[in-house]
């Protein structure tokens, strides 16, 4: 599987996130993540793929081709959680110091970080972001529908549990 995943594969709800680890609005939305898993569990399969907004963001394409470098050393997700804490340093220096922090073999990161299938991983789901129109993120996919709407966790927990992608405001 190409994807990055967290949750089981056989969950019944899932979510995919297309975003930017340099986006402001990418980080909200990272809590409101970590909320709706902490409420669904085992229950949501939860999946990224990279829409680095490098017209915006000058830093992003790196720390998406940083974040597939850590991943070839398992830690896709908690180098991801670093590129958010830490937004504003995502120069070369703090990609390769943000690796050591995690106690990745630094020499095979930086190795990883030329390496083609990392550039072509990258690519593969920029390719995928231009075929589906997403121009902004986060872009959320809900149980295999485009989510329209707010993205708080309470939103994403309601249309998750609706099963149509779609916010519908309560009564």
């Amino acid at each position: 599987m190409r994807d990055h995943c967290s949750g089981p594969n056989d969950a019944p709800l899932t979510i995919v996130e297309y975003g930017d680890f340099q986006c402001g609005l990418c980080l909200r939305a990272s809590g409101s993540i970590d909320e709706v898993r902490r409420e669904l569990g085992d229950e949501l399969r939860y999946i990224w793929r990279h829409a680095p907004l490098t017209r915006y963001h000058p830093n992003a394409l790196a720390a998406a081709e940083a974040a597939e470098a850590a991943a070839a050393q398992g830690s896709f997700f908690a180098y991801a959680r670093s590129l958010f804490a830490d937004q504003e340093n995502q120069r070369p220096a703090d990609i390769v110091r943000r690796a050591r922090d995690l106690n990745l073999d630094v020499e095979r990161f930086e190795s990883d970080l030329t390496a083609p299938a990392v550039t072509a991983r990258v690519q593969s789901d920029l390719l995928d972001a231009e075929a589906m129109n997403i121009s902004a993120v986060p872009t959320f996919f809900v149980n295999g529908r485009r989510h329209v709407g707010p993205y708080d966790a309470r939103a994403l927990i309601r249309a998750l549990r609706a099963g149509d992608g779609r916010y519908d405001s309560e009564p």
